[in-house]
């Protein structure tokens, strides 16, 4: 049986590397013949084993000034370009770690399994930034939406709030270790992270970027909106007040990582 492995790519944001890397990080960590499918605006650069696709189409209006992705809500389409089965998302800026078999493998036919929200642990929210569904399966998230995209975007302001909370059943989080939050569980404490790199937390699978810094960032040493510094310097900048990456003391020095070790092993072609 083939596994189905889905992204979304659009916009500027992420080159066709993000997308050649998670293919080459998949190939390494999955065991089972597996496919992986990108949905995308721009398909230049992208190597030729991954299937590329047109974004899903939504059916209704995208929302406008309001955060969150909600374009991937067209992910829940009944037919989502004839895959069938088991489907896993997953977002670009993740690095695979370890064996991902046991993503396809845990929990029921038709559970939704999303990523904890790191930051709210007490809220039970999760994080579409790796999860597993059953295409098809659960088409009623894509046809609510399109009754009021615009309303129930302003009233869930992240497409992935909206998946949590009106999922059939509720959903199903990975085991706390699979699935880890890079700043949140690699980076050291803000003073120990001027001494030592990021790692990756024991029984980890995939290492979740969301917001800042990404994976490119963190092979550098860098923060998302600075350039890579030595400590020292880091400091200094502090002092410097267009060369802070945070307004606040404390703001600026969070902003500070090494070069990270793992990054550079796993993210890679």
């Amino acid at each position: 049986m083939r596994m189905h492995v889905l992204c979304f790519k659009w916009g500027t944001k992420y080159g066709p590397d993000y997308v050649n890397r998670l293919y080459a990080m998949v190939s390494r960590n999955l065991s089972l013949p597996f496919s992986l499918h990108c949905f995308t605006d721009d398909t230049a650069g992208i190597r030729s084993e991954v299937e590329c696709y047109p974004l899903p189409e939504l059916g209704c209006p995208v929302p406008v000034n309001v955060p969150g992705m909600w374009r991937k809500t067209g992910i829940w389409r009944e037919d989502l370009v004839g895959i069938e089965g088991r489907a896993l998302f997953v977002d670009l800026d993740s690095v695979i770690v370890d064996a991902i078999d046991p993503l396809f493998e845990w929990g029921e036919d038709d559970d939704v399994i999303l990523a904890r929200n790191w930051l709210k642990p007490l809220s039970r929210l999760g994080q579409t930034t790796l999860f597993r569904f059953k295409v098809g399966a659960h088409a009623y998230l894509l046809e609510n939406f399109q009754r009021d995209s615009q309303g129930i975007a302003e009233q869930y302001r992240f497409e992935q709030h909206y998946v949590t909370q009106n999922v059939r059943g509720g959903v199903k989080f990975w085991p706390n270790e699979w699935v880890r939050h890079y700043r949140v569980h690699c980076l050291p404490g803000y003073i120990s992270r001027y001494f030592k790199p990021a790692s990756i937390p024991k029984g980890a699978r995939v290492i979740a970027f969301p917001g800042e810094p990404n994976p490119a960032d963190a092979l550098l040493g860098q923060w998302t909106h600075g350039e890579p510094v030595t400590a020292k310097q880091h400091l200094k900048n502090w002092f410097i007040p267009e060369k802070r990456i945070r307004p606040s003391l404390r703001g600026h020095l969070a902003c500070f990582q090494k070069p990270c070790p793992f990054v550079a092993e796993h993210w890679r072609e």
